[in-house]
């Protein structure tokens, strides 16, 4: 079947795949899935009122088409008036599975870039609070800011390095990938084990403390020592 004849089957034209640019290259990364490990830092885990060293890894997701591209704004969401910055290093998998070993874990990275998780914090603690999930506070529109991505042949894999957030100019967020409490392999061997993993998921890795709210004209600077940095307006 060719793809006239293909695309005359659906009953209206399907939504094109977000993709996020790559760094020195023409080419597109191609998104799957976004997932997002929770409370990943230790300190970032006692602020939100949870012991680190009684948790197991969880994870949250975030819909492909919530991704802001380097340069676009990020638009102040609807129904919250309590939006939190969440900087994060972002790993892009060009290969995938199910009961990744350990060891073979870092084969399946393609790269690496710097996100942002923006939550609706109100209406994720309310969500908390009625034993709800969360993509009301985690899932919305553009609630995904990404950075160019940098392939390993550029970065390598990052393990140690500051993390960090400026609102207008002033720290919000400081930590260093060294503290993550899962490390980039465990996370992707983890969650190969409750999901198959594919070319073009995106983990989003987890935040150091001092998350906080932005408002509207707040410009974010985030960094990752030997990524990138994001810089996003908050409209």
């Amino acid at each position: 079947m060719n793809d006239m004849s293909q695309l005359k089957n659906y009953v209206f034209k399907p939504a094109p795949t977000p993709t996020v640019p790559i760094a020195g290259s023409e080419a597109v990364f191609p998104v799957h899935r976004i997932y997002c490990v929770g409370r990943n830092f230790a300190d970032h885990a006692i602020e939100m009122g949870h012991d680190p060293n009684k948790e197991p890894p969880f994870f949250f997701q975030k819909n492909p088409d919530t991704l802001v591209l380097p340069g676009a704004d990020f638009p102040y969401p609807s129904e919250t008036q309590d939006v939190h910055h969440e900087i994060e290093m972002v790993v892009a998998l060009h290969k995938g599975g199910t009961n990744i070993p350990l060891e073979k874990a870092l084969d399946c990275v393609f790269g690496y870039g710097v996100g942002l998780d923006m939550t609706r914090r109100d209406l994720q603690g309310e969500a908390k609070k009625l034993g709800r999930p969360w993509e009301t506070g985690k899932a919305f529109e553009a609630s995904a800011p990404c950075s160019v991505l940098h392939p390993v042949s550029e970065v390598g894999h990052p393990t140690e390095g500051s993390v960090w957030l400026k609102v207008n100019g002033e720290i919000r967020q400081s930590g260093d990938l060294n503290q993550m409490i899962w490390k980039v392999p465990e996370m992707i061997a983890y969650l190969s084990r409750l999901f198959e993993l594919k070319a073009g998921d995106l983990i989003f890795a987890g935040t150091p403390a001092g998350v906080g709210a932005v408002v509207k004209g707040d410009e974010m600077i985030g960094h990752v020592a030997g990524v990138d940095e994001i810089r996003v307006r908050v409209a």
